[in-house]
């Protein structure tokens, strides 16, 4: 019998101490295009490659990333939340699992944090929260981040999270704005 991921049932909302993980619905869209707007310097220098960082922000294109993270969330190929505070229900960015390979379980961890919400430790607890739950409910054997070594923010949240540096690849890909050659490192957490 073969298995087919898109009949899993998975959870839609995580909580933390302080956060509310919550699966990307149709809707989100209102709150995604202002957080992207403030952060699209940040978002850009580091996640430039990115179809929905790359376009123009607009409460459109905001929304149509929203359904589309929905559709991809319903056939399990990447499991994307939005990052909320439990105090005020603010939003904080987003966190995913990407890369899915259900063969093994093997899954690689995103976030972007919005420009007035970073330093506060929220990515790292989200990163945790959706690590924890990619081992116990999903199975997890693997659970990566990916981080560009110029991305230093990044990186420390992998490191903050728990992760084992396991190699930096030298000339991964080019900057996309500068067009340098840029190293990536790849953190993970096995079981």
């Amino acid at each position: 019998m073969n298995f087919n991921p898109i009949l899993l049932d998975v959870t839609e909302q995580i909580e933390t101490e302080r956060l509310m993980i919550r699966a990307v619905m149709p809707g989100d869209g209102v709150a995604h295009f202002p957080a992207v707007q403030e952060s699209l310097v940040d978002l850009r220098k580091h996640l430039g490659h990115l179809p929905w960082v790359e376009e123009e922000p607009s409460p459109l294109n905001s929304e149509k990333y929203c359904r589309n993270m929905r559709s991809s969330f319903i056939k399990r190929e990447n499991l994307v939340y939005f990052i909320f505070l439990k105090a005020d229900e603010s939003f904080v960015g987003g966190v995913g699992l990407h890369r899915i390979e259900w063969e093994v379980p093997r899954f690689e961890v995103g976030y972007w944090c919005r420009t007035g919400a970073q330093g506060k430790g929220y990515i790292a607890e989200a990163v945790q929260g959706i690590t924890d739950f990619a081992f116990s409910q999903l199975a997890a054997r693997r659970v990566e981040i990916r981080a560009d070594d110029f991305n230093v923010p990044s990186w420390k949240v992998a490191e903050n999270a728990g992760f084992t540096l396991e190699g930096v690849l030298r000339n991964w890909d080019r900057d996309a704005i500068t067009n340098d050659l840029r190293d990536l490192r790849v953190y993970a957490k096995t079981v």
